[in-house]
């Protein structure tokens, strides 16, 4: 499914990854600035690993000996942020259809109508982005996310800032992401409790470098 050998390096932090994920879900741990951000953004294209490569399903996303880079938005991966990044002029539908006006119906993985009611979301159909609670600003940036069809979706510590209430209103949503949805899914947190709820495979993120947990 996905293989990563590859080194990034950045001022005074190293980054060594050596990866292979055939699971549905697999979930990295680390403390903050262990390089679990720096390690979603060289997968999706945000940063370009100094050596190694990046395949898949069979696909070379970066090889620097063949001088391969593909552009991110030709890796049908999609990165969901620590704060939901909504626009905050148009309402929770437009935001969500903001990701299926990219894509030829024949593309689309999802229907619109299955993703409001998997997430909960019929209730704030009509309301602002900038009404939202963080909670269902998180909710509505996870159905945009599935919505634009990828075929890899990673999460970069999605529950930070809520408290405690709103993460576990929101942690049973990833879990029947994970159970009814046929998306890989990268979970990376500082918080263990929510990989073992999801009953994710996990690796330990440590200095930047990848260990079995």
């Amino acid at each position: 499914m996905l293989k990563c050998d590859f080194q990034y390096q950045h001022a005074d932090f190293s980054l060594n990854v050596e990866l292979e994920m055939q699971q549905s879900l697999l979930g990295i741990v680390g403390v903050s600035g262990s390089g679990k951000s720096t390690l979603l953004k060289n997968i999706v294209g945000l940063l370009k690993p100094d050596q190694g490569y990046i395949q898949f399903n069979q696909h070379i996303l970066v090889d620097t000996r063949q001088n391969i880079h593909l552009p991110m938005h030709r890796r049908k991966i999609t990165l969901i942020f620590q704060q939901a990044l909504l626009f905050p002029h148009l309402n929770v539908k437009q935001n969500l259809c903001y990701a299926e006006k990219w894509l030829a119906p024949s593309e689309r993985k999802f229907q619109f109508d299955d993703i409001v009611d998997l997430l909960d979301l019929n209730g704030l159909i009509q309301r602002k982005a900038r009404q939202l609670s963080g909670g269902e600003a998180q909710r509505v940036s996870i159905g945009r996310a599935l919505l634009s069809s990828p075929n890899l979706l990673l999460l970069d510590e999605p529950l930070t800032g809520l408290d405690v209430q709103l993460k576990q209103q929101i942690l049973p949503f990833f879990k029947r992401m994970k159970d009814e949805l046929n998306v890989p899914m990268i979970y990376v947190t500082h918080h263990l409790e929510e990989l073992e709820y999801l009953e994710a495979d996990t690796l330990q993120l440590n200095h930047g470098q990848l260990q079995h947990n």
